[in-house]
């Protein structure tokens, strides 16, 4: 179990920051902005930010009573991925060989967002089962943005003051060193494969729950980590450790596992992992380098910022050498 801190309690931040200096993740609770922008962001108000310019309430969208209610700022961007099941795995997708490997294993839709909330919201109303086609809405903001005037801040900065600071504060807290806010929108069962971030994360649950499950550096060779820079998913990971529970099975998907993905699962169920619930109103600091493998266990909002990576990482759990190591393929 993770240690939780208030974020209200000074003493307890004070600890906070020990666990963030010496690299160890923990989460944060109690946090004004987070539970404000947890009651502002329903579906209507997003949808009015994601789709006012092109959605069918775009008329009433760009009324001065639209504007007045949910804010007249520049309109966001976003776009959702579709995969024909519940796993999402990050790709290159100039590098993705479609003769060799087949089709990719996500494709960008022109989905709206007012479609794919529907489509979440009935994901959670029946249980949308792991071999059903899935999306996972996707949005953020650069570092231009957030060094630009606050004029030209659409929603996301806006909502998150402590995520777009330049002056730093506790959750990004080497603001010169932040590349933006990435903001995920997950339906239920939406599995986001194993990676890692160079950058000190710290990720803020808005809506909704997810699970996360978190692997040191040192753990990185059982995680089935790409190594060859040449593959498209290189540095992630292919695993869906939701088959963890069909080694012991004799069923047809059972039998059907490929070798190599039974071998890796067999590794992989013997590495050190902490495993934890983000729900809404709190934020989880990812060390650099820390693996963390995500499924989305209901309609979800979460957004995260960067501050600089930590080179050394600690010597329990690893840092950037175990990693650059263990993924320092034989075609480098």
């Amino acid at each position: 179990m993770l240690q939780h801190f208030d974020f209200n309690d000074p003493e307890q931040m004070e600890a906070a920051v020990r666990y963030r200096d010496l690299e160890f993740p923990f989460k944060v609770y109690n946090i004004p902005e987070i539970d404000a922008a947890g009651e502002k962001w329903t579906d209507e108000y997003l949808t009015y930010h994601f789709d006012r310019m092109n959605g069918f309430k775009r008329k009433y969208f760009l009324s001065n009573e639209a504007k007045q209610k949910y804010g007249d700022i520049p309109a966001s961007s976003g776009k959702a991925q579709y995969s024909q099941d519940s796993f999402f795995a990050f790709f290159n997708a100039q590098h993705w060989d479609v003769d060799a490997l087949g089709e990719p294993p996500t494709l960008d839709t022109d989905m709206s967002f007012d479609k794919w909330a529907k489509h979440a919201r009935y994901a959670d109303a029946v249980g949308l089962a792991p071999d059903e086609v899935h999306y996972y809405w996707q949005s953020g903001v650069s570092r231009s943005e957030i060094k630009g005037h606050k004029s030209g801040w659409t929603m996301i900065s806006n909502d998150l003051p402590s995520f777009s600071d330049l002056d730093g504060n506790f959750f990004l807290f080497e603001p010169e060193n932040q590349k933006g806010i990435q903001c995920r929108f997950g339906e239920r069962g939406v599995t986001a494969a194993t990676h890692y971030d160079g950058g000190r994360n710290m990720v803020g649950m808005i809506t909704g729950a997810k699970r996360y499950m978190l692997s040191p550096p040192k753990e990185c060779s059982k995680l089935g980590i790409v190594a060859s820079r040449k593959h498209p998913t290189y540095r992630h990971s292919l695993l869906n450790f939701g088959h963890i529970n069909l080694l012991e099975s004799d069923d047809e998907d059972a039998a059907s596992m490929p070798k190599s993905e039974r071998e890796w699962l067999e590794v992989s169920k013997s590495g050190l992992t902490i495993e934890t619930i983000l729900k809404a109103g709190e934020v989880l600091y990812i060390p650099s380098h820390w693996f963390h493998y995500i499924i989305s266990l209901q309609k979800s909002a979460q957004c995260n910022v960067r501050s600089g990576p930590h080179e050394d990482g600690s010597s329990e759990w690893g840092g950037e050498e175990h990693v650059n190591r263990c993924v320092r393929g034989d075609d480098d």
